[in-house]
């Protein structure tokens, strides 16, 4: 049976010890809004396919690539130092296995695949060599989120040029982010079948109360 060509979507998210409380109860909720926002549009109801992987002291994807109508939300704890090379390296095994690829002029592969990486802290693992890899594998288009005052935004710039800043990790921030990234998501999932594989996206324009492009 051959499957229709899927978006997927990754999405990495920060779960130190730092996003505890506040801050990891409206990225849950961000979620939700989310999935819940993807679902009534028809074009992404289809196409896209989500992926949430999370770190801390360590990384790990806690959802597999899934369809919308399957996905299940995870359930997300806040502790921990921030490994953020670990990330990334899970991030580019985990789309080696999922994303697939064009094998001929008539079996295209997949869209190329979003990702999404929130973070609101400094990494406390070795990332930089895997930053450099992913940035020249060009895996996907990569969006970068430096969440709040504690995060650095010069250090995203070493994976990604697309790169935005939350104000805060107040949860109408971060929920603006999440609206944003779903946003984003529908964009792409309607433009995908009218764009040239490497036409750079459209990204909407981000709320300007609580976010700026850093270009």
């Amino acid at each position: 049976m051959s499957m229709g060509r899927r978006l997927p979507v990754y999405l990495l998210l920060d779960t130190s010890g730092s996003m505890s409380g506040e801050p990891i109860e409206a990225v849950r909720q961000g979620i939700k809004a989310l999935l819940s926002d993807l679902m009534s549009e028809p074009t992404a109801r289809e196409t896209v396919y989500l992926s949430v992987i999370t770190f801390s002291s360590s990384a790990q994807q806690i959802v597999p690539l899934t369809e919308l109508m399957s996905f299940q939300e995870p359930s997300l704890d806040a502790n921990g130092s921030t490994a953020f090379g670990d990330a990334l390296k899970v991030l580019e095994q985990c789309m080696d296995r999922e994303v697939v690829k064009a094998t001929s002029t008539t079996q295209k592969g997949d869209w190329k695949p979003l990702v999404f990486i929130m973070t609101d802290g400094q990494p406390t693992d070795s990332w930089e060599s895997v930053a450099d890899h992913i940035k020249q594998k060009k895996l996907g288009n990569v969006i970068a989120c430096a969440a709040g005052p504690g995060a650095d935004e010069n250090m995203l710039k070493k994976v990604t040029e697309l790169v935005v800043k939350l104000n805060s990790l107040q949860p109408e921030a971060l929920k603006a982010f999440f609206k944003w990234v779903s946003d984003s998501i529908k964009t792409t999932s309607q433009s995908v079948a009218q764009v040239a594989a490497d036409t750079p996206i459209g990204l909407p324009k981000p709320d300007p109360n609580n976010m700026i492009i850093v270009l």
